[in-house]
């Protein structure tokens, strides 16, 4: 008896990585599973060093006839009595057959890819909430939130390996380079505080247009974009402050990421991290696409060694007490429990 997740995304971001932390997680713990996801060597690789089989799939566009029934060939070999489908294009190519199968949704996805569907998961209240208000059965949704974890023995990134002087303020910025994220918005608060330097980690369309940005203002010097990285933890271990000013971001798993990496968050109130964040307790908030008001919650920050303490202590107990990896797995092998696959 086992659990095959899908996911239909060939790129890399937050909720790749997150599938890749979770089905690791759930196998440590002793769940069998199998993955049927697009082409992607890294994702391969992890998954194997996870010790969980991995198909391959087109996971293409209406003309794509092949995924759906490899999806099920795998099911039928991985005698799979859950599936599992990670985004709405992964839902699309998920067969019905006799297995059970759970849409996990990110953000506010169309329902109709689930249709048939007998369960979804939401990663926060709020989309939960949202998927009762269109119509989904409240008895048939539930709330599991992404855990957090941060290794106990990681190195952080020595800062002269990317040119940046050891006692210069850094800035740490997570997220594809696409206009949700509001890198942008990070670059202006940035000629405003002229000793700090700024990393970026994230991939995307907008590099170059990110980086001409950084020229005219004159930041670029002190901004460092290091592209798609795999050792997260080591730069959040090596930063000062994250910040996230994303316009639009229905969890924001960079603010958890950075509580359990004993990082300090100021970030832009949209709808994930508002939620997530108690203003001054445990994080900051700022208006979206404010960079002023980001530059000076940074700046006051920056020189108020005792209130990052706080907001440090208070992000690790928010970890400890909502997002802790053992949680997060005990919720899921309790649903799939009930499926007859945990």
């Amino acid at each position: 008896m086992s659990v095959l997740h899908l996911l239909g995304s060939a790129g890399e971001g937050g909720a790749e990585t997150y599938f890749v932390e979770l089905v690791a997680a759930l196998r440590a713990a002793g769940l069998e599973q199998a993955c049927a996801i697009r082409a992607n060597p890294g994702r391969e690789k992890a998954l194997a060093a996870a010790g969980v089989p991995v198909r391959t799939l087109g996971f293409g566009g209406p003309l794509d006839f092949l995924t759906r029934p490899g999806v099920a060939g795998t099911a039928r070999n991985a005698d799979a009595r859950l599936l599992v489908a990670w985004m709405n294009r992964a839902a699309r190519h998920a067969p019905a057959g006799p297995w059970a199968r759970i849409g996990r949704l990110g953000g506010y996805y169309k329902l109709k890819n689930y249709r048939g569907f007998e369960a979804l998961v939401a990663n926060t209240q709020d989309i939960m909430d949202w998927v009762v208000a269109q119509g989904w059965p409240a008895d048939r949704v539930r709330h599991i939130p992404n855990f957090a974890a941060a290794p106990e023995e990681v190195t952080p990134i020595a800062r002269a390996e990317l040119g940046t002087p050891e006692n210069a303020p850094l800035l740490l910025g997570m997220g594809r380079l696409h206009t949700a994220k509001a890198h942008d918005v990070s670059l202006k608060a940035l000629k405003a505080l002229p000793e700090a330097y700024l990393w970026i980690a994230g991939a995307g369309a907008l590099e170059d247009q990110l980086k001409a940005l950084a020229q005219s203002l004159g930041v670029l010097e002190r901004v460092r974009f290091l592209g798609w990285r795999s050792d997260a933890s080591a730069l959040y271990r090596a930063a000062d402050v994250c910040v996230f000013p994303s316009r639009y971001e229905p969890l924001g798993n960079v603010v958890i990421q950075a509580w359990a990496h004993g990082l300090p968050v100021v970030a832009a109130a949209s709808q994930g991290p508002a939620a997530l964040i108690r203003d001054g307790e445990d994080g900051l908030l700022v208006p979206i696409d404010d960079d002023a008001a980001l530059a000076e919650r940074i700046a006051g920050l920056l020189a108020d060694p005792m209130q990052r303490i706080r907001l440090i202590q208070n992000g690790h107990a928010r970890v400890e007490a909502e997002f802790s990896k053992t949680a997060v797995v005990t919720q899921w092998r309790e649903l799939f429990a009930q499926y007859g696959a945990a």
